[in-house]
């Protein structure tokens, strides 16, 4: 079978009918390995470590990669590798080993937000960095941006492939309904959050942070919000959206808030979901649950009305776990198998540049 035939076929096996169900009960199956606490303002290498809203283990040099979200603000838009140890008893320090700024295909690297030129193609203006994961094919890096929606700027996000030393390499196509239009498509800051490859590299799976503009209102403590998961071919072709149902806002208070801010494939229907929930001065809620996109409606192309969301189940609330605090969790990848069999699962949390923050990376022991 042909690669291109293969993510054909993998896609329909996402087409299933089944209905949806609630969220279920915690599987005991995941238990907490041990957590590092990244310097905040480490300098290296001339860049400020900071704002690490994903995390992707490198499988060739057993390290793993980092992006950072600073839009250009204050070094250039780039990415980090690092290095830790992780085993059955425990998670080593974070050794930071190299650095590169995104490149645009000019070999320029990308603007901050107050020098944009809206006149420059758009794969050349501003970026907001959200998630990168490594090409399990070349070891390249896929990375996702969530562009620009303000009443004078409407830049698009955008799914883009780099060289290992930040070098451009292409745009994949996004949907139609992903575009910035005045009245359409995402909102401000709640556009593509997660990223991963499923199906042995071969699909390319997305998930927004938040819903878009025609497909519903923002969460509330009395119910949840439905935003999208995107599956397309690595050569380029979007097969799929589903509808992903997400939780309402932990608790009341002001600036409530939640969102997916990343996306793990367990297997070609399996994906594990980040979500993520903060109120102001109660704190953030994180959640891991295990979306099944088998059975749910194809949604590309078409309104969430009437459409069969994936089904989900709870995975791990890191309240139950003893970390030192629960921050800003924005990044989640499988890590080096463990010895015990079980599969290691890193995390990592984005600390805005904020001595109020932290710079987490956890590591949890994952069970069959």
């Amino acid at each position: 079978m042909s690669r291109r035939a293969l993510s054909v076929a993998l896609i329909g096996a996402l087409s299933l009918t089944a209905l949806a169900a609630p969220a279920e009960a915690t599987p005991a199956r995941v238990r907490f390995l041990g957590e590092q606490i990244v310097p905040n303002g480490l300098a290296f290498e001339g860049t400020t470590v900071g704002g690490l809203s994903s995390i992707d283990y490198d499988p060739r040099t057993g390290q793993y990669a980092f992006i950072s979200d600073d839009r250009s603000a204050l070094q250039p838009a780039r990415f980090y590798t690092a290095m830790f140890d992780v085993t059955a008893k425990g998670l080593g320090p974070v050794t930071f080993t190299g650095t590169h700024p995104f490149l645009r295909p000019d070999g320029a690297t990308y603007p901050p937000l107050a020098q944009n030129d809206p006149a420059l193609p758009q794969n050349e203006q501003t970026v907001d960095p959200e998630e990168l994961r490594v090409d399990p094919w070349t070891g390249d890096y896929y990375w996702t941006q969530e562009g620009e929606r303000t009443a004078t700027t409407l830049i698009d996000p955008s799914l883009r492939e780099a060289k290992r030393d930040g070098e451009y390499v292409r745009d994949l196509p996004i949907p139609a309904n992903e575009r910035m239009l005045p009245d359409a498509g995402p909102r401000q800051n709640l556009v593509l959050e997660g990223l991963t490859f499923a199906a042995a590299g071969s699909l390319v799976v997305s998930a927004l942070e938040g819903p878009l503009l025609q497909d519903g209102p923002l969460a509330t403590t009395d119910q949840g919000q439905t935003s999208r998961i995107t599956v397309q071919s690595r050569f380029g072709p979007v097969l799929a959206q589903f509808a992903y149902p997400q939780e309402p806002i932990f608790a009341a208070g002001a600036g409530g808030s939640t969102g997916v801010s990343s996306i793990l494939a367990v297997d070609a229907t399996h994906y594990y979901v980040l979500e993520r929930s903060f109120v102001s001065g109660v704190g953030d809620k994180i959640r891991i649950y295990e979306a099944d996109l088998s059975g749910a409606t194809n949604v590309l192309g078409q309104s969430l009305a009437g459409a069969r969301p994936v089904r989900k189940k709870l995975v791990a609330d890191l309240s139950d776990y003893p970390l030192s605090t629960v921050d800003n969790i924005e990044g989640i990848t499988w890590g080096p198998r463990l010895p015990t069999g079980e599969r290691s699962l890193i995390l990592v949390s984005d600390n805005n540049f904020s001595s109020r923050q932290v710079t987490q990376v956890l590591a949890f022991a994952v069970g069959s």
